[in-house]
């Protein structure tokens, strides 16, 4: 009897979506000509003031407020769909943006990142990013800077054909500082790795943990290996630029109290030894690295996007734009925000897609999010070494 009751109701469900999805049309085919109407005129696509009128009036009419809610979340959805089938319909061509990723789509340089390159990274020799360089390139022509900012000025400027960057680790997060960095170059990802991290404990050769002091690192490796860290009493955690550059500082220090927390093959580099191993707080500790080139290009088989939007500022915004993602079917790897400078409470999204570039829906959402953010700024597509 339970069974026969479910069937009634999902049959009763089955006929209101047979009138339901006749409506729907018919609503897409009214907006569609509105659309052309205010394409003759001159008129935007979008009327902010109207959907809002129109929310308000549907979310009034379910009177329950419950009820209200779930139909201005609906409505929104619809409009949302209603805007992306419009635009396909209404654009004249692809933008001169789009177009010059199909181009790199179809035309490739190259089927893969040369075997040689001079490429730039941050730190000293025994830097994690040289050992991701290494993944990417075979024979590679290492220029090292200081700071990440060296980084993407290299490339920029043409200096160095490729960088290496870290963008996030498993444990510690995101690294905000290339984050933040990333709208103040022009620059386009091309490929991305990533690293297992296993961090050790390095000092000169015949000193005892028991006389440490201090110890150096880069603050993502001291944030990785906090549980270690914590278990120590009386050592002072000192930052610096990079984990090699502290192995290097330790190995030409006069100093036998001070240690590093860097990769083992520092150990090697540096003449050093391991006075604790694979300390990070997880046996899981990957980094992801970018690749990152000052051309736009496109190797076979991308299936990653990397965006970075400024949305408008008013509610909503944000979710319009995942409601794209949804509507062609485009999964969502990571959403991260950053303030925007001089601005209040403002900020800055940056997302990570899932999306082959061949896909057409790829194509379709590239041209919906130049027409419809502030600012829109595509970052590249590439596989991800693993």
């Amino acid at each position: 009897m339970e069974e026969l009751d479910l069937n009634e109701l999902r049959n009763e469900i089955n006929e209101i979506d047979a009138q339901l999805v006749p409506l729907f049309l018919k609503r897409m085919g009214i907006s569609l000509k509105v659309a052309q109407y205010k394409q003759a005129n001159h008129k935007p696509v979008l009327d902010r003031a109207r959907e809002r009128e129109l929310l308000k009036c549907v979310g009034g009419m379910a009177q329950d407020a419950d009820l209200g809610l779930y139909t201005r979340l609906l409505y929104s959805d619809i409009m949302g769909l209603s805007r992306s089938y419009q635009r396909k319909y209404l654009e004249n061509g692809m933008s001169a943006f789009v177009q010059k990723v199909q181009t790199a789509i179809q035309s490739p340089k190259q089927s893969d990142l040369p075997e040689g390159a001079v490429v730039a990274c941050q730190g000293v020799d025994g830097a994690y990013s040289a050992l991701a360089c290494a993944r990417l390139f075979k024979r590679p022509d290492i220029l090292f800077f200081d700071a990440w900012e060296g980084v993407f000025s290299a490339v920029q400027q043409g200096l160095c054909q490729y960088g290496i960057l870290p963008i996030e680790n498993s444990t510690a997060g995101s690294v905000n500082h290339v984050y933040d960095l990333m709208h103040q170059y022009k620059f386009h990802i091309v490929k991305s790795v990533r690293l297992k991290v296993e961090h050790a404990l390095l000092a000169k050769k015949g000193v005892q943990l028991s006389q440490i002091k201090e110890i150096f690192s880069h603050e993502q490796a001291i944030n990785q290996c906090s549980r270690f860290l914590n278990g120590l009493s009386g050592v002072k955690v000192t930052v610096c630029a990079n984990t090699a550059a502290a192995a290097k500082r330790v190995a030409e220090s006069d100093r036998c109290d001070i240690a590093a927390i860097s990769s083992k093959d520092c150990m090697e580099l540096y003449g050093l030894a391991c006075l604790s191993e694979n300390i990070q707080n997880s046996d899981s500790n990957y980094t992801r690295f970018i690749c990152i080139g000052k051309d736009l290009e496109i190797f076979p088989g991308a299936n990653k996007t990397s965006l970075m939007l400024t949305l408008p500022h008013r509610p909503g915004a944000l979710y319009d734009v995942l409601s794209r993602f949804y509507a062609l079917d485009i999964n969502l790897l990571k959403l991260e925000s950053r303030p925007r400078p001089n601005s209040d409470f403002e900020f800055r999204f940056y997302f990570d897609v899932e999306a082959s570039v061949y896909a057409e829906n790829f194509l379709r959402m590239l041209t919906e999010l130049e027409a419809s953010t502030e600012q829109f700024c595509y970052l590249g597509s590439y596989t991800e070494i693993l």
